[in-house]
């Protein structure tokens, strides 16, 4: 039983009224894409405000048409490589605007190379003027076709500068070298994620990507494409658990969490052998039909996620099976 002092002290503070804890802002570029519309989502459920800024380019606003109406969500249409302005205050600015798949940066090099140096420098504009803090999402293609495999964060890349895909690649290498100057010169507090191959629902049937390209095709009972003869290799990663990741990472307070980390799944596969998972996973009867391989296209792709592992206490937790489950039958209406 309680002393009676503890009950007079309970009687006093029991009707006692908390202020609210303040609701953070977040700012989502890109926030009309794939994958920052699951971070919007993400954010959203965790008691976020957010504005998210999209030009559309590459985004759709299918991918948020489920957020009209919620009072914490705001969408501005606009190109982030113009100046950002917010009247309301931020507390983090996730920086997930750019072309982001094969056809969409061989189509659109100019704008590649655009949104990652000016649209990153407006970015960190309006993290600054705000006193928030930054993250970047770079890409696992800064290391080129890589000559160490696994790929760990201090691995500096085997880049081709000047072949097609040095638009996306320069764009992400440049866009680090600046955030981390915006780190050191003025004191933000920054984070650089480096994203491997994702997949799930709200990818775009025709943005080039396997995963799209073979679930489609596997559907419409087309044969799969295959460049090479199929023995280059990727790790995939199911959005949910990316996006996870990421949220970690902005929030974690460790002393060199502004260093880049890589966020995805190191179980590697051929293109072969995910060919066979598609199949197997769809039930079609579709055949293999093989293509050259395209310049500078990576053999091996795998991340080291032993960062992620010691830094965020992360790993991915969604299986093949699951993941493909969950993107194949959103696009199984979406095939035409």
């Amino acid at each position: 039983m309680s002393a009676p002092s503890d009950r007079k002290t309970a009687s006093r503070t029991s009707g006692k009224k908390y202020p609210p804890k303040p609701q953070p802002t977040s700012v989502v570029t890109g926030g009309a894409g794939f994958l920052g519309s699951h971070l919007v989502d993400l954010l959203l459920s965790r008691g976020h405000r957010v504005i998210a800024i999209d030009n559309l380019v590459t985004g759709s606003l299918e991918n948020i048409a489920h957020l009209a109406g919620v009072e914490s969500f705001r969408f501005i249409k606009q190109d982030v490589t113009e100046f950002l302005y917010l009247a309301e205050t931020g507390e983090y600015v996730w920086h997930f605007a750019s072309p982001a798949s094969p056809i969409d940066y061989l189509e659109l090099p100019i704008q590649t190379l655009k949104v990652g140096s000016l649209g990153t420098h407006k970015a960190l504009g309006l993290a600054k003027t705000k006193g928030a803090r930054f993250l970047l999402t770079s890409t696992s293609e800064i290391y080129g076709d890589p000559l160490v495999h696994p790929q760990r964060e201090d691995y500096w890349g085997n880049v081709n500068t000047i072949g097609p895909r040095g638009c996306y690649d320069e764009s992400k290498r440049f866009a680090e070298a600046l955030v981390m100057a915006y780190h050191r010169q003025h004191q933000i507090q920054t984070r650089i994620v480096r994203i491997f191959n994702t997949y799930g629902p709200r990818m775009r049937l025709n943005d080039g990507r396997v995963v799209p390209a073979f679930i489609s095709q596997a559907l419409r009972g087309e044969k799969l494409t295959i460049f090479g003869d199929g023995s280059q290799t990727r790790s995939f990663c199911y959005v949910s658990d990316l996006i996870e990741g990421i949220y970690r990472l902005m929030m974690c307070d460790q002393p060199d969490a502004h260093f880049p980390c890589n966020i995805g799944n190191p179980q590697e596969l051929t293109m072969l052998e995910f060919a066979a998972a598609i199949l197997g996973a769809t039930g079609s009867k579709s055949k293999l039909i093989h293509k050259p391989l395209p310049q500078d296209d990576p053999k091996q792709r795998r991340p080291d996620i032993t960062r992620a592992k010691s830094l965020l206490k992360w790993e991915p937790s969604v299986d093949l099976t699951t993941g493909l489950r969950e993107t194949i039958e959103y696009f199984r209406p979406r095939i035409g």
